[in-house]
């Protein structure tokens, strides 16, 4: 690609929040604290979490750089950012989400292999560029297409990111046809974060944005665009991020028996208290995010103080003191929901969330039953485990 420095280049690291929480340092992946992840409804791109799976590239000349785009196609092109630019820009609300999310906690079932990651591997920005589905009518693709005349069903995403996984290639996932040709899905070829420019953390100086589907399909770097028959045959779409039951093990993983995973389910985690914490007896705030896949909003946020046996509704809103709506007119759809509740916290205790989406899909209560061996999509009830601080205190005299 023009413009993109060597490998010996990639040693020097871009300038990072000091507060991160460093959960890997080659490649680099990092979250915030729970704390600052809610401070805001939109995550400010150094407090937005860090995944990576190789050394972060370098693409210093800009005005050289072209996507190409293709494969199953009558007309491939090549793209620079001057011909994106020119084309409807669209701003779209999205959280995304690591797969690996929450991760830490799985492990304390049964060991998982992955980056161990605790409640903030994710983000919620406002990402802007154009829509993939006006990129592809340049190319004569019409909006709602699911195959080419020449047989391409699949979109793939190739990074200029080279990965371990992929034997020193280029990091790579793919959506289908239909859903990056349909302007409803808001899918992105994004040259801004939060209203500037991407840095290089986040793929500049083009990233791919999928909403409502893991992270891990929104290819940052995006070097090309590849019309294919199948879905990808990266690593990272068939030997990982797919969804195992409790019973396989790495003696009897069979990875052609599962697709990729694509959206995520219904998730939510308290964010203003540690897994342990010791607080003033009397009412306490809880609050945290809640979020859910595909497009799909959030209609409860429930809070329990008393191991499950009752509950309160918590308070949801994306914009501050104004009430959430799922599937409201005025609401991000592809947006996390912030929730609040003040509750009443009489002894020791466990503080548990558990959210519902508009489709009626439930968090699981427990994450045996959920536990799998890559120790992805962990969205079993958030529990954190709170002393009353004058108990503690009377224990210590």
């Amino acid at each position: 690609m023009p413009g993109l420095r060597g490998p010996s280049d990639y040693s020097k690291e871009p300038p990072r929040h000091p507060s991160l929480k460093i959960n890997a340092k080659e490649p680099f992946n990092a979250e915030p604290r729970r704390p600052d992840l809610i401070a805001s409804y939109i995550t400010p791109a150094d407090m937005f979490y860090k995944r990576n799976h190789g050394p972060i590239p370098i693409v210093d000349d800009v005005e050289s750089f072209r996507v190409s785009i293709h494969g199953l196609i009558d007309n491939p092109k090549q793209l620079s950012m001057t011909d994106l630019r020119n084309l409807p820009k669209y701003n779209v609300t999205a959280t995304l989400q690591c797969a690996g999310n929450r991760r830490t906690a799985m492990s304390k079932t049964r060991t998982v292999k992955g980056v161990g990651w605790d409640v903030a591997a994710l983000g919620n920005a406002t990402w802007g560029g154009a829509k993939l589905s006006d990129v592809f009518e340049l190319l004569g693709i019409c909006m709602h297409t699911s195959v080419t005349a020449l047989g391409g069903k699949h979109v793939e995403f190739i990074s200029v990111d080279k990965c371990k996984e992929e034997n020193g290639g280029p990091y790579k996932a793919s959506i289908p046809l239909s859903q990056a040709t349909n302007p409803d899905a808001d899918v992105l070829l994004a040259y801004e974060m939060n209203g500037e420019i991407l840095n290089r953390d986040h793929g500049y100086p083009l990233r791919v944005v999928v909403p409502g589907v893991i992270g891990a399909r929104s290819v940052k770097w995006l070097d090309s665009i590849n019309l294919i028959a199948e879905e990808c045959q990266g690593f990272f779409m068939q030997k990982d991020y797919k969804m195992f039951p409790p019973s396989v093990d790495w003696n009897n993983i069979d990875w052609s028996t599962r697709k990729p995973q694509m959206d995520f389910p219904v998730q939510c985690a308290i964010c203003s208290l540690e897994d342990v914490s010791v607080v003033k007896q009397g009412k306490v705030t809880v609050s945290g995010y809640a979020v859910s896949g595909g497009g799909r909003g959030i209609e409860r946020v429930d809070i329990s103080v008393d191991g499950g046996k009752t509950w309160v509704e918590a308070f949801r809103y994306q914009k501050s003191g104004v009430p959430y709506i799922a599937d409201g007119i005025n609401s991000d759809k592809w947006a996390w929901v912030l929730f609040e509740a003040e509750v009443d916290i009489p002894q020791n205790t466990v503080i548990i969330a558990k959210a519902v989406d508009s489709a009626a899909n439930v968090q699981p209560e427990n994450v045996e039953v959920i536990w799998n061996l890559r120790g992805i999509l962990n969205t079993s009830w958030h529990r954190v485990y709170v002393q009353d601080a004058s108990k503690v205190l009377h224990s210590n005299l």
